[in-house]
């Protein structure tokens, strides 16, 4: 193959890797909405639907995984190109937990089945509304290469956090205070939901923060900036 042809090949290549890792993306967001909306309906069908489609995350990480080392290995990339396989690689990772978050809740709904009344949930559908949206920014600051927004969804990881926080202060004085056994299931499974809720909200930082490496060579994890070398 000639040179050129090489190398046409090979950002054909990156391109196609980037827009499976969109979809996978874009899957994960779908699999958070349809959670949310099983947990707050009590809806066990739509959370066994959460339970079925996350094999399909799975695959597109095996696949996009066996992608980037093929480049790797084959094409030895240098610079902006290695760091763009080696981000792909971590921001799918990270789209595969988020999906494992996800199911995480919709087990917790099968768990409660449909008869089971929910106590307050007005914190967790807040807690919802912004990790759906951290993850939604982190994915559209990644296709965008937009490290303003990446920075922007850090900041609303410390929201998170303090709702995360206040559910379980809620739950557990609630608990406390009501020992009959099935507001004490319930509750116990809120609490689990927020659990997750936090971790997707973390996994968004974490594609945010791989954004922000991406584009500026800087590493801004653990709230320090340290630009890469060269």
């Amino acid at each position: 193959m000639k040179p050129e042809h090489s190398h046409r090949h090979f950002h054909d290549e990156l391109d196609e890797l980037q827009t499976r890792l969109v979809h996978m993306g874009g899957m994960a967001e779908d699999q958070v909405r349809l959670a949310v909306d099983a947990l707050l309906a009590r809806d066990v069908a739509k959370a066994e639907e959460v339970a079925r489609r996350d094999e399909e995350i799975d695959a597109l990480e095996i696949e996009i995984d066996e992608r980037s080392l093929e480049l790797l290995a084959l094409q030895q990339p240098m610079a902006v190109d290695l760091r763009l396989i080696v981000t792909v690689l971590k921001i799918s990772n990270d789209i595969e937990r988020v999906g494992d978050h996800a199911v995480n809740v919709a087990n917790a709904v099968r768990r409660l089945g449909p008869g089971v009344a929910l106590g307050e949930t007005r914190e967790i559908r807040e807690m919802a509304a912004v990790a759906a949206g951290m993850l939604s920014d982190a994915l559209a600051a990644f296709v965008a290469r937009d490290p303003a927004l990446a920075r922007g969804v850090r900041v609303r990881d410390d929201r998170l956090d303090n709702l995360r926080n206040s559910v379980a202060h809620i739950l557990i004085t609630e608990m406390l205070g009501d020992p009959r056994a099935i507001n004490i299931t319930s509750d116990l499974e809120l609490l689990l939901v927020s659990h997750n809720l936090e971790r997707i909200g973390d996994l968004a930082t974490n594609i945010a923060e791989d954004v922000v490496f991406l584009v500026e060579g800087r590493s801004i994890k653990h709230r320090v900036e340290v630009r890469e070398d060269g």
